[in-house]
Formats: structure tokens, sequence, C-alpha cells
């Protein structure tokens, strides 16, 4: 089966600006392997995790479309951990298939180095053994909070309980392997990308001649 030669996850709290550094790898011909996308995609209306969740918690907690209302289910695993451990029972699983699937493709098995993107890498369990190394992007508590907030219509209540369901930045420091500063200006990723890019394509290169695959990691 294809085997990708390296892993990298992607990672850091919401608002610290991973899409924007997935994108930056992502012009440099970088493969990424996005969660949340996979995520999007089978709560979406015709998303193989709806008919699971309509059995579950009713037709209510969908859009007229037919997919995941999520600003209504957020709201509702908020306020209910048993609502919140019974949606992850459904798609947790199959996130972590469609990450199989995709690790497993040709194109995957072509690059030099896959970007996987988990924002919640360190608060599930699943994808850490998975990976050789993990980025994660920061900033500054109150930088991410500004940025949710022009960027959503969440309260500011909302985003700390989002927040503290996060593991702390200085615990994500401390878990990181390397870290993209997102504390300045837009110019200040590009040469970072660059710098991370060249050493993890060195790093593929080392690790491609040893023979391991990310399944005996």
């Amino acid at each position: 089966m294809p085997d990708p030669s390296y892993i990298v996850a992607l990672t850091g709290g919401i608002g610290s600006g991973k899409s924007t550094v997935a994108d930056l790898f992502g012009h440099r011909g970088v493969h990424t392997v996005d969660t949340d996308a996979i995520a999007h995609a089978l709560t979406g209306s015709h998303g193989r995790a709806i008919a699971p969740i309509r059995k579950l918690f009713g037709e209510g907690v969908l859009a007229e479309n037919g997919a995941l209302d999520r600003a209504l289910m957020r709201t509702r695993v908020f306020q209910d951990a048993t609502a919140r451990v019974a949606l992850e029972e459904i798609l947790h699983p199959m996130i972590r298939d469609e990450v199989d699937n995709a690790l497993a493709s040709d194109s995957a098995a072509q690059a030099p180095y896959v970007m996987l993107a988990v924002p919640l890498l360190f608060e599930t369990l699943g994808f850490r053994g998975r990976v050789h190394r993990v980025l994660v992007v920061d900033c500054p508590v109150g930088l991410q909070r500004r940025r949710v907030q022009q960027r959503s219509a969440l309260s500011p209540a909302e985003i700390d309980r989002i927040l503290a369901t996060q593991v702390s930045r200085s615990l994500r420091l401390q878990l990181a392997d390397d870290v993209v500063s997102n504390s300045g200006e837009f110019a200040s990723l590009s040469p970072q990308v660059a710098l991370l890019d060249a050493r993890y394509l060195k790093l593929a290169k080392a690790k491609a001649s040893t023979g391991l695959k990310w399944q005996d990691l």
C-alpha cells in the first residue's frame, strides 16, 4: 500500500492562523490533509455522518439544506457534555478513516512529505502517534480572541468556552517540535514557512532511507 515518507502535524489554537500557514505550505506544493475539511464534508448535506447524527439527535440539529447546523450543535455540546461525547463517537472514527485513506493515496505516497492539519491534535486521541513531527502555529491568547471576533459572529463568552476546551498555549508550545510565530504581520510568515519546508524536505529524505512506514511508529 502506498505510504507517505514523512508526516508533519500542523496544529494551533482557535484564531492562531493555522489555515493561513497551511495555505502557504500548499503554495509551495506541499500535500495537505485537513481534518477540519474532512469534518465539514462528513457533516455536509450529503455527508455520511448525517444519517447517524439525525438518528441520534433528531432533525432539529440539521439546517434546511440537510447539513449539520454547526452553530446550533456547537451551543448544544457546550451545554451538554454527553452530547459532545456522542457527537465525537460518531465523527472521530469517520475522520480517522478518511485520514487513513488520504495518507494511503498515491498522491500522498508520491509527496516528499505530507502536512496533516489537526486543530485539536493535543486534545483528542488518534493522531499524535501517526506523525513524525508537530508544527504549532502560535500567537498570544488575546490576539486569538480578537481574530475570532473579527471573522465570526461568536460572542466573547462563546470564544472563551472554546478556548477553555483547548490545551493552554504554554503546553502547546511545550509539546511542539517546531513553531510558527503568527503574532506579527502576514509578511513574516512566508520566511518561516520556507525555512520549515526546507527542514522537512531534509528530514523526509533522511526518514525515507530507514524504510519506516507511519503505521510502524
